[in-house]
């Protein structure tokens, strides 16, 4: 076991205290650099920055930041979610820990999706029906994890379906429960 204990740190964003969202740190232990780019090669980053070494995830809309000494988790309801994603998190910190001699560890941020790309199968009315302004707006949510494909009705079944199938190259996610 790589990681086997942190304490919790709660907060709201500095930049707006009136957001109702909050941000939790959990301090580390122990310094797990080294599985930094194990969990990148086997979780499937968002982004990954080799010095200083730090991963970060996009998970149920949230970003999670795994640095040698800490984990940052932003746009939390309350402590209990905090605890439940720390904790998820600490459990693949461990399980990719003690895998490690199965996974090529690796080194570099994964490719993004092509926004035009993803704009070729949506339907470019601008209907605002995924509460975002413009297709191409809900197109940049889409490559970023923001959105997801169900959150646009106007897409026909076929569309979803190839839009699904191109994402699905990029965008890894795993659940936390």
């Amino acid at each position: 076991m790589l990681l086997k204990g942190y304490k919790l740190r709660i907060l709201r964003p500095e930049c707006n205290p009136n957001f109702q969202s909050l941000h939790c740190i959990a301090e580390l232990n122990e310094d797990i650099g080294e599985v930094i780019p194990y969990l990148n090669a086997d979780l499937g980053a968002y982004q990954f920055t080799k010095d200083p070494p730090s991963v970060t995830f996009r998970v149920h809309g949230k970003l999670i930041t795994v640095h040698p000494r800490e984990i940052a988790v932003n746009a939390l309801r309350d402590e209990e979610e905090a605890r439940k994603i720390i904790e998820w998190m600490k459990g693949e910190i461990n399980r990719v820990w003690e895998n490690r001699d199965k996974i090529k560890p690796k080194y570099e941020t994964p490719q993004k999706p092509n926004i035009i790309e993803i704009l070729k199968h949506l339907p470019k009315t601008n209907c605002k029906k995924c509460k975002a302004p413009t297709c191409m707006v809900f197109a940049a949510q889409l490559a970023e994890g923001a959105k997801n494909v169900k959150d646009c009705p106007e897409l026909s079944e076929d569309n979803a379906r190839k839009l699904e199938n191109y994402l699905k190259k990029f965008l890894f996610v795993r659940e936390t429960t």
